[in-house]
């Protein structure tokens, strides 16, 4: 079947990301992911969980609001919504995750029933508890898909071997370089740990770094494509940079862009994600202009 007619399915944390100037933006990167996507027409299905508190209603209304689909959210009686403290240091976002929290124990029996192929798309933190890493199991089992994974290494909240459970026969992983050398410290340099993970992955390697930009490199023949990034106009923060990468590297896989079109495509829309607060924007003509200049068809929503 044909990518254009798959849907994106995407798996895992929403939450509320607390920076210190007092502001609380919606976030999580497959959240944010997920509303890029939409944004661009895509449809996205999200799964995943929210307490039955302030901070969930604001997801929920976020999400009707932005009209996306809520079939895939559950609300937990038990455990509260998400939230981050975010720091910088350097100009780089420090995270601390507070854990026990809504999206840990997303229920593999109230995910709804999937039909038809799907593009799945997850991190690895939502997994970080058996229940969440169960819900994801089973939505694996019981569909068709393909599937993208982003490592989001954040400590103590990883162990080495589940990632390597995780990457096992996914067609795309992103990851940036110090998480490569993390994953595989054993190897003695980046082409070797670069061999290893393409042993893993059936597609793509996206290989990001910063300001350096990002590399795709085949996991079949090893051939790279990378992009790097014009001199923003204005850097507000650099959180969510890398989700607005990805959800474009994503809508490329759907709408079956070359692979190099979509490397300067999701590193031109992550160079303007930075210029805003946080990781989204609520500000639809923000995505229109990208829409115009790619010619995405048939977006009525946007």
């Amino acid at each position: 079947m044909s990518n254009v007619a798959m849907r994106p399915l995407i798996f895992g944390e929403v939450l509320f990301d607390h920076f210190p100037d007092g502001s609380a933006i919606l976030g999580g990167a497959p959240f944010n992911v997920a509303w890029h996507l939409h944004a661009f027409g895509l449809k996205p299905l999200m799964i995943s969980s929210i307490g039955d508190d302030a901070l969930g209603q604001k997801v929920e209304h976020a999400m009707l609001d932005w009209g996306m689909d809520c079939s895939g959210i559950q609300v937990d009686f038990d455990h509260p919504t998400g939230t981050v403290e975010v720091q910088f240091d350097h100009g780089e976002p420090v995270y601390e995750i507070v854990d026990g929290v809504a999206y840990d124990y997303i229920d593999a029996s109230k995910v709804p029933q999937l039909d038809g192929a799907w593009l799945l798309y997850h991190g690895s933190l939502a997994l970080r508890h058996a229940v969440s890493a169960n819900a994801l199991k089973k939505l694996k089992e019981d569909c068709t898909a393909a599937r993208m994974v982003d490592i989001n290494l954040r400590s103590p909240w990883w162990k080495r071997e589940d990632i390597l459970f995780l990457v096992q026969g996914a067609e795309w992983v992103k990851l940036n370089e110090d998480e490569l050398f993390e994953i595989y410290p054993e190897q003695a340099d980046q082409a070797g740990r670069i061999a290893r993970l393409s042993a893993a992955v059936t597609r793509e390697i996206v290989l990001t770094g910063g300001e350096n930009g990002a590399t795709s490199i085949s996991a079949v023949d090893g051939r790279g494509c990378s992009v790097v990034p014009e001199k923003a106009s204005q850097v507000v923060d650099t959180v969510g940079a890398g989700d607005a990468f990805c959800s474009v590297f994503l809508a490329g896989q759907l709408l079956e862009w070359p692979l190099e079109l979509t490397m300067q495509r999701a590193q031109a829309f992550a160079s303007a994600v930075v210029s805003i607060r946080g990781a989204t924007s609520q500000d639809r003509g923000f995505y229109r202009q990208f829409i115009r200049q790619w010619d995405i068809k048939d977006h009525e929503d946007v």
